[in-house]
């Protein structure tokens, strides 16, 4: 690609990212009190609902990701929009188990596409503007998830179903701000169309798998990163069952955001993200987040505590973001991008599903559950950035003769 059509790339992918974002936040934040207060379901319940969400989500980028590339990242981001539109459309319209499960079915379905698809065209763009395009596109959504819980909270006032109407609207403009792009003809499947279509298109994701799980030593990195999904997607299911309110989920999503869009310049400079280090720190970040939150006063969290709490995790959101999509773009060969990235989010999805209803079930055994389950999710964090720490991907050493050359350079 040449600077022009780049451009174009990460301008359409930041403002898609900015719509959906504002629409995602404004109801996300919530909705765990909406099911609990208005539907009154029970926190393990709460916690399996918002958790299939991500977790199918998740486990469908091993797909997702290795039929984007044949499929197209722009269409694939047209139908992830507008599955999210009808998921957040029926979102609001649900009353019971089912019609919240459908839901969520929709949104998981709809977010893998979209994150696969938005994350490859970032992927396939010049490399000196590919660090600084994905910074834009984490700092936009997180600056929209700064004001999407406030505004989300206005519109509460008229009722949970027109707040997921908005969020539904946001989510079809979104679909038509991909319509700008055209994928490149060599990105799209040129199998005829029908069932023999459908057989390349199939071939083509099985080939690009079994390419993914022949690369051992990156596996061993996805299951040992494999919680950094639980620790920072379920604070919006989590933070809410400690008894921290509308008002207080609002500051602690709203914090959140913002350190997290701060953050991003620093990880996307010289691509630092590539750095292990990073992804470490957000893992102890998130983690010592919830810490906080489990040794707070009388057993709910006042403000000085969500606010501590939210710093970190916005650190931990921050830095990890930049550092897997910087690693993965390090590791992953020409166009796998997207089967790399389906495997390590397949196998987060798997960890995000077990551990959310784990952790939901313990909010509900008894006033000391919910510490427990903080105080394990801290726990895991840990593990898991010791583990990773070894196994995260590294940029090679230069070459023993490029290192001469550049001592003998420095010497003269």
């Amino acid at each position: 690609m040449s600077g022009g059509p780049d451009r174009r790339v990460i301008a359409v992918v930041v403002g898609v990212q900015l719509a959906i974002s504002l629409g995602f936040w404004a109801v996300m934040a919530h909705v765990a009190v909406h099911l609990r207060d208005d539907l009154g379901l029970l926190a393990g319940t709460i916690s399996l609902v918002l958790g299939l969400r991500p977790a199918l989500q998740y486990v469908l980028y091993l797909p997702v990701g290795a039929v984007i590339g044949p499929l197209g990242a722009a269409r694939g981001g047209v139908l992830a929009c507008a599955l999210r539109a009808v998921g957040f459309a029926l979102l609001g319209l649900a009353e019971g188990t089912a019609g919240l499960v459908a839901a969520a079915v929709l949104l998981g379905v709809g977010g893998s596409l979209f994150h696969a698809a938005a994350q490859t065209l970032l992927a396939g763009v010049a490399p000196e503007l590919r660090a600084r395009g994905f910074a834009a596109y984490t700092i936009v959504g997180q600056v929209a998830a700064v004001a999407g819980p406030p505004a989300g909270l206005l519109l509460l006032g008229g009722g949970f179903g027109l707040l997921s109407g908005v969020a539904a609207g946001a989510w079809a403009l979104a679909a038509m701000l991909f319509l700008l792009l055209r994928d490149p003809p060599g990105e799209r499947a040129t199998s005829p169309a029908g069932l023999a279509g459908l057989a390349g298109l199939g071939g083509r994701m099985a080939r690009s798998v079994s390419a993914v799980l022949a690369d051992r030593p990156f596996l061993r990195f996805s299951v040992t990163i494999a919680p950094f999904s639980l620790m920072v997607t379920q604070v919006m299911t989590f933070v809410p069952l400690t008894g921290a309110g509308a008002g207080g989920t609002t500051l602690y999503l709203s914090v959140l955001a913002a350190v997290a869009s701060a953050v991003q310049p620093w990880c996307a400079r010289e691509r630092r993200g590539e750095d292990p280090r990073v992804l470490v720190a957000g893992m102890v970040c998130a983690g010592t987040g919830y810490l906080v939150l489990a040794v707070a006063p009388d057993g709910t969290p006042g403000t000085a505590v969500l606010v501590v709490s939210a710093v970190l995790a916005g650190l931990a959101n921050g830095f990890n973001q930049a550092s897997l999509f910087q690693l993965l773009v390090l590791r992953a060969p020409d166009r796998l991008f997207g089967a790399y990235f389906g495997v390590l989010y397949f196998t987060a999805g798997l960890v995000t599903l077990a551990g959310g209803y784990a952790v939901g079930r313990l909010f509900d055994a008894g006033p000391w559950g919910g510490p427990v389950a903080l105080v394990a999710l801290f726990a895991v964090a840990l593990l898991s950035a010791a583990a990773a720490w070894r196994t995260a991907p590294r940029r090679p050493a230069p070459a023993p003769a490029a290192r001469r050359k550049r001592s003998a350079m420095t010497s003269s």
